[in-house]
């Protein structure tokens, strides 16, 4: 900066200006103005000089020209130049403010580099920008965006009418995220996938942002994110996801047959035995003069062949149950979190997630990976039940409270689906009942089991307002 009387002399220069123009403050400030730029600007510099003086006012030099400042040895440097009027004293004062033009140049040139790379990397991605301003009311968006949007999309639209294209089943899904991000309490994290239909062509495309909400004074003011079509993703997953289904049903059925056919083949000889000794009982007791010895016999037979088939079974499960059970302790809520993680890994997403956990919940001891595996096994069986019914948004609920009096923990799974009636709901916890095509009935069966060995209870209840409600609850660690 330099400060420049009414004469066009230099009175005063910061280090800045000094250190630039290769000057000590002495010999600067005795200079005029026009010492400091080349001779082929100096002509009729001293009729502008003049002329800003009659009428100052902050302005930019140069109107479009490159400038150029001279230093002490001669050398020119490519500037930018400001001119500010100053008062003081009853005098005209100017300050004269140097920015160097190949920094700017450099920065500019390093913006577009930055903003070519930035276009090129969101083309290769498919990826688009949006910026929502709260305030207005009013979402910005970039050219991949109206193009996802329609094709027809103006530059900027109202909050209304980028809503317009979600898919209806998918607005409340969306309303929900937006209104987490919106809450100041969490960290402004805008994560959700949705359908749209575009107004274009009525095709549908599915669609994920990621953004982050910004705020000022405990209000949301803006959120910024980048969209992407994942149309062909959701269609591979979906053929991925039946494709696990098939599979998993098939090796399902294959356990489900080698069990049946191993306690067919552990009760098969007992079982033939009990009938030949019951054909004899039955034709003693027909036989007026048969010995009741005989008959006693038979009976006796068929008492240690029931007590064998009895046996048989018992070691064949102690041996399935593979051996004692391993207990550790965990927190509950991390184990529900995992649980969600797993299940919409193995292509369960299609239901939109509540959690309603409660802080500093108390340690639980039981089987982790059991009792993960009944979390799954109720999440999957909720996502399934809410599918074959078409519900517009498939919502469930998990709700993890401490019963202390009882040092038992409680968990409860709830879906909005259409729940059970009363003729499915006295039988859901039976072995191989099911209402599924692929399905064997062993999964509630078996879930009930790995909670009832871990010391808790697993049980449906048949009185909530809506979907399907199921609890189990899990013993503290003492």
């Amino acid at each position: 900066m330099l400060l420049v009387d009414n004469t066009g002399h230099v009175i005063q220069a910061n280090i800045a200006a000094q250190q630039l123009l290769e000057y000590s403050e002495e010999a600067i400030c005795k200079l005029e103005v026009e010492a400091l730029m080349p001779a082929s600007f100096r002509g009729d510099h001293h009729h502008h000089r003049d002329a800003f003086f009659k009428n100052p006012e902050k302005r930019s030099m140069g109107n479009g020209r490159d400038l150029s400042a001279l230093t002490s040895n001669g050398k020119q440097l490519a500037v930018d130049i400001g001119l500010s009027p100053l008062q003081a004293h009853g005098c005209t004062y100017i300050l004269i403010t140097f920015y160097l033009a190949d920094k700017r140049r450099e920065a500019e040139q390093a913006l577009r580099t930055s903003m070519e790379r930035l276009e090129l990397a969101k083309q290769a991605a498919g990826l688009g920008v949006f910026d929502f301003d709260f305030r207005q009311n009013i979402v910005h968006l970039d050219e991949r965006v109206q193009e996802l949007w329609g094709g027809e999309s103006e530059k900027s639209v109202t909050y209304e009418q980028f809503l317009a294209v979600v898919h209806p089943d998918d607005y409340e899904a969306k309303k929900l995220a937006i209104d987490r991000a919106s809450d100041p309490a969490n960290n402004g994290a805008y994560n959700t996938e949705f359908r749209i239909i575009k107004p274009s062509d009525g095709t549908e495309h599915w669609i994920a942002i990621t953004g982050r909400m910004h705020f000022k004074e405990g209000h949301a003011t803006r959120l910024v994110g980048i969209v992407q079509d994942i149309t062909a993703q959701k269609i591979l997953e979906k053929s991925l996801q039946q494709y696990r289904l098939e599979n998993k049903a098939i090796f399902t059925q294959q356990i489900a047959a080698h069990t049946a056919s191993a306690i067919a083949h552990e009760l098969n000889q007992p079982l033939a035995a009990i009938s030949a000794y019951s054909d004899v009982a039955l034709h003693a007791l027909n036989d007026t003069s048969s010995n009741p010895e005989k008959l006693k016999h038979a009976l006796k037979g068929c008492i240690i062949q029931a007590q064998r088939a009895g046996t048989s079974l018992h070691e064949l499960m102690a041996f399935l149950k593979e051996g004692k059970l391993v207990t550790e302790r965990f927190d509950l809520n991390q184990i529900v979190k995992e649980s969600l993680t797993i299940a919409k890994n193995e292509g369960y997403k299609e239901f939109h997630p509540i959690l309603v956990l409660e802080e500093n919940t108390m340690i639980v001891l039981a089987n982790r990976i059991q009792v993960q595996k009944v979390l799954i096994n109720l999440l999957i069986n909720a996502v399934e039940a809410m599918q074959g019914t078409g519900v517009s948004t498939s919502k469930i609920t998990i709700t993890v409270r401490s019963y202390k009096d009882k040092s038992m923990a409680h968990v409860t799974v709830q879906d909005n689906g259409p729940g059970l009636n009363n003729e499915v709901a006295s039988r859901v916890f039976e072995p191989f009942f099911t209402t599924k095509p692929t399905g064997i009935g062993m999964g509630l069966s078996i879930s009930r089991t790995l909670i009832e060995a871990n010391g808790g209870q697993l049980w449906f209840e048949p009185n909530s307002d809506f979907g399907a409600e199921f609890h189990f609850t899990l013993p503290f660690t003492q």
